[in-house]
């Protein structure tokens, strides 16, 4: 990147984190540095043009938005702010895609960007992120969970909106279960469904979710908020974790899921419960009918004691690109496609489960079950995904522990030794 770039990436970036105090999505001026709005020193009206992408889900025609409900958004906050003339330009790209397509060529990159928070830090080192700053954060970290903020918080600096979470929790068959025997996974697994019925389903060779058993053994990874990396893991100091793994596995009332087989399971009736995500919701509901159940992950007896099993929480945001001309307006807009109004039209047009506390406080939310369910979660089972770059080394070893559980490699005999081996390899130079 020549020098020229360098210099604009980080004035762009100082000016989202320093001079937006007037922001908000429903303020009708933008206040610069200089005191002065971005309409001009004469009150002249600007006009622009801003990219925006999003995916393709949210500029389809549906009955209430026939252009798509991001053109209407980009359409009302245009309405809303008389200082500004904007133009918009919409670029069809998925969430999990922004930041290879951004860091190609950021300044054919779009203004404003959906993006998955596990982004971050490749998207920072790359300068193709603008650190935020001003009201409009402030509203934000007011009207969202800890862990939500956490999930666009890198090395103290906001690089995003939160507008929907990521994680996992329990689906169970309520002809099955309970709402007080999904509370206790070992509950679940001493209850007898009968022959060829499977009580739990879970993808125990996955490292996106085998740290919900070290966190409930009391296990840290990368200090007790996940954002301090000198401080290394303590998942490698408890076997207790692997060796209910290991119980669990060798149960044969346990499924290990395998590329949706879960959910073939719960259609047929062999499948009392099973850890999976919003993404399988309407499936699986299809499948269960009347008996479908959503709720928080149950607790696991570690210790002689009932420990909460605790999710990866992540997210979905918007952000902003540092070498956008339009600083302030592209800020507000970013504010602005995850703020309160933005998240009521998602959850109402898509379902999307919002983060803004008064939506998801919400009647039409609270009366969702699956959007209930993850908010729950979030609030009370989830630990905030790290975004340390030494998350990049965490994947590979835990993997091979599931791996090798599953293998049968890993034994209760050794599973002590496996258990060291694994935070070692989280923590190798």
């Amino acid at each position: 990147m020549r020098m020229k770039k360098v210099l604009a990436v980080a004035m762009t970036a100082a000016l989202a984190m320093t001079s937006l105090a007037g922001c908000g999505g429903s303020s009708n001026s933008t206040t610069a540095s200089n005191g002065t709005s971005e309409s001009g020193a004469n009150g002249e009206v600007e006009k622009m043009t801003l990219k925006v992408w999003a995916p393709q889900e949210d500029q389809v025609k549906t009955d209430k938005y026939p252009k798509g409900y991001l053109k209407a958004l980009c359409d009302q906050f245009n309405e809303e702010h008389p200082e500004w003339d904007i133009t918009f330009e919409y670029g069809v790209m998925s969430e999990a895609d922004v930041a290879e397509s951004a860091m190609k060529d950021l300044e054919e990159a779009a203004d404003v960007f959906l993006y998955v928070n596990d982004q971050i830090p490749k998207m920072v080192e790359a300068g193709a992120l603008a650190k935020l700053g001003g009201s409009t954060v402030e509203e934000m970290k007011a009207h969202n969970s800890e862990s939500m903020v956490g999930s666009v918080t890198y090395n103290d600096g906001v690089y995003g909106f939160p507008f929907t979470p990521n994680t996992y929790f329990l689906f169970y068959d309520k002809s099955k279960f309970t709402e007080e025997e999904v509370k206790s996974l070992d509950t679940m697994m001493e209850k007898d469904l009968g022959d060829g019925v499977n009580n739990f389903a879970f993808d125990l060779d996955n490292s996106w979710y085998l740290p919900a058993f070290f966190y409930a053994a009391g296990g840290e990874l990368f200090g007790p908020n996940g954002d301090d990396e000198a401080a290394g893991t303590t998942f490698g100091d408890h076997p207790e974790a692997t060796e209910y793994l290991i119980n669990l596995f060798n149960n044969k009332k346990f499924f290990l899921e395998d590329t949706g087989a879960s959910i073939a399971k719960f259609k047929d009736g062999t499948l009392g419960a099973y850890v999976s995500g919003s993404w399988d919701a309407v499936a699986i509901q299809e499948a269960l009918g009347d008996n479908f159940g959503v709720t928080k992950l149950p607790t696991v007896n570690l210790n002689g004691k009932d420990s909460q099993l605790y999710s990866f929480a992540g997210s979905k945001a918007v952000g902003v690109n540092p070498t956008s001309k339009h600083m302030a307006a592209s800020v507000a807009l970013a504010a602005y496609l995850a703020g309160e109004h933005a998240q009521t039209v998602r959850f109402e047009t898509r379902n999307i489960t919002p983060t803004w506390d008064t939506v998801a406080n919400s009647e039409a939310v609270k009366s969702d079950v699956v959007a209930s369910a993850q908010i729950l979660e979030i609030n009370e089972a989830s630990k905030t995904q790290p975004l340390v770059k030494k998350m990049s080394d965490f994947w590979s070893p835990v993997e091979a522990l599931g791996k090798s559980i599953v293998q049968k490699d890993t034994t209760l005999e050794n599973a002590k030794e496996a258990t060291t081996q694994m935070g070692e390899g989280i923590m190798k130079e």
